[in-house]
C-alpha cells in the first residue's frame, strides 16, 4: 500500500507499508482525496524543517473501512476529514488540561505522519464526520475556511467595519468571503485580475488594484479614515509592507499561511501607528464550526479553478510546484484523487 514518506530535502520515497487497528479508540481510513499544499511544498523543498522521516500531506478526506470498539460517532463506509492539527500534550496549557488553548500546535506532515498514503490509522477523534451536504472538494478547504474564521475571532471587530485583504488568492479569497458571512466588510486589493473577477463573482463589492489610486480608492471606501484592520495572505504577491499602509493608528495586521512567508515587513507603520501584528497558521479547533458554515453555503468554492489527478507522480508534482514554472498552477486546486 502506498506511503509517501519525506526522507530528506526533495527525498520522497513510496514505501509499501499496511496498517491495522491497535486499539478500541482507533479507526482505519482509506484516504480518498488529497489536496496538495504549499505547506507540503514547503515540506518537500526542507524550508518548512520537518522532523524526517514524516508521510506528508495536510489536507485529506477519506472512507471509514474499519472501526474500533469504543469509538462514538463514527461508522464503517462514513466519509470523514482528517484533522490536519494536534495539540502538543507538553505545553503549559496541554498540561494543564486546555488542549484547545495549546501554544505548540502540531501539524500533518511535519510533526507527525500526514495522509499521503492509502490507509491511515488514528484515534476516532482525530477525524470528522462528513455530511452529504458538504462534498470531497469543499471538505478539502475546510482548514483554509478554518483559519479566516480563527481570523475573525481574533480581530473581534463589529459587523460594518472595514477590512482590508491584500491578496485575492485562494486564501485571500476565502478569508474575505468569511468575513463577508460575519457581515464585515472585506475590502481586497490584488493585481491579478483573474483573482479579481473571482472576489466580485463571490459578491464582494470592493476590489482594487495596488496601483497609484489605491489609498484614495481605499478612503473613499471607508470614508476617509482608511482600515479598521488588515490580513496579508501569505501567498500574495504584493508586499506584505502594504497591509500596515492601509490601516489606522491603534489597529490590526494579521498575516495569514499555512506556510512559512520571508517577506520583509517595514516596521515604520507598525511603529508610528503603534498597530499590533499577529500571525494565523492553522485551524485547530474549528471543523466542526466550519463543517456547520458550509452546510449553510457560508463559502462559494466553485470559483475556485481545480484539477483533479487521477493518475499522478507526487515528486514530480511537488518539484513543479516548487518551480517558477508553476506559478500558474498555485492558482489552482491541486486534488490527487486516491480512490478510482
Amino acid at each position: 500500500m502506498d506511503n509517501w514518506v519525506l526522507k530528506g530535502p526533495q527525498t520522497l520515497i513510496n514505501e509499501n507499508t499496511s496498517v491495522n487497528i491497535t486499539s478500541p479508540t482507533q479507526v482505519k481510513v482509506k484516504v480518498s482525496h488529497l489536496l496538495l499544499t504549499d505547506f507540503d511544498t514547503q515540506l518537500f523543498t526542507g524550508a518548512a524543517e520537518p522532523s524526517y522521516p514524516k508521510t506528508i500531506g495536510r489536507a485529506a478526506v477519506g472512507i471509514v473501512t474499519e472501526v474500533g470498539e469504543n469509538c462514538y460517532g463514527i461508522e464503517k463506509n462514513q466519509r470523514v476529514y482528517f484533522e490536519p492539527t494536534r495539540p502538543c500534550g507538553k505545553c503549559l496549557s496541554c498540561l494543564s488540561g486546555k488542549p484547545k488553548n495549546c501554544s505548540s500546535v502540531m501539524v500533518a506532515g511535519k510533526d507527525f505522519d500526514g495522509f499521503l498514503r492509502d490507509f491511515v490509522v488514528c484515534e476516532y477523534t482525530e477525524v470528522a464526520p462528513l455530511p452529504a451536504a458538504v462534498d470531497d472538494i469543499k471538505a478539502l478547504c475546510i482548514e483554509a475556511v478554518g483559519i479566516a474564521e480563527n481570523i475573525y475571532d481574533k480581530l473581534n471587530l463589529s459587523a460594518g467595519q472595514r477590512v482590508a485583504v491584500v491578496g485575492a488568492d485562494f486564501t485571500g479569497n476565502v478569508i474575505a468571503q468569511v468575513l463577508q458571512y460575519h457581515k464585515i466588510i472585506p475590502i481586497v486589493i490584488d493585481n491579478n485580475p483573474v483573482h479579481i473577477d473571482k472576489i466580485k463573482k463571490c459578491g464582494m463589492y470592493y476590489a482594487f488594484a495596488a496601483d497609484d489610486d489605491l489609498r484614495s480608492n481605499i478612503m473613499n471606501a471607508t470614508g476617509g479614515h482608511l482600515c479598521d484592520a488588515a490580513v496579508y495572505s501569505g501567498n500574495s504577491r504584493l508586499p506584505l509592507s502594504l497591509s500596515t499602509r492601509l490601516v489606522s493608528s491603534g489597529k490590526t495586521v494579521v498575516i495569514s499561511s499555512i506556510a512559512a512567508v520571508t517577506a520583509p515587513m517595514d516596521a515604520r507603520d507598525i511603529l508610528a501607528k503603534n498597530l499590533t501584528v499577529f500571525g494565523v497558521s492553522n485551524a485547530y479547533d474549528y471543523t466542526d464550526a466550519v463543517i456547520n458554515m458550509l452546510i449553510h453555503g457560508a463559502i462559494n468554492t466553485d470559483v475556485f479553478d481545480k484539477e483533479i489527478l487521477n493518475e499522478y507522480d507526487p515528486v514530480a508534482l511537488l518539484k513543479e510546484r516548487s518551480s517558477k514554472v508553476a506559478s500558474a498552477k498555485k492558482d489552482k486546486m491541486i486534488v490527487l484523487k486516491m480512490i478510482l
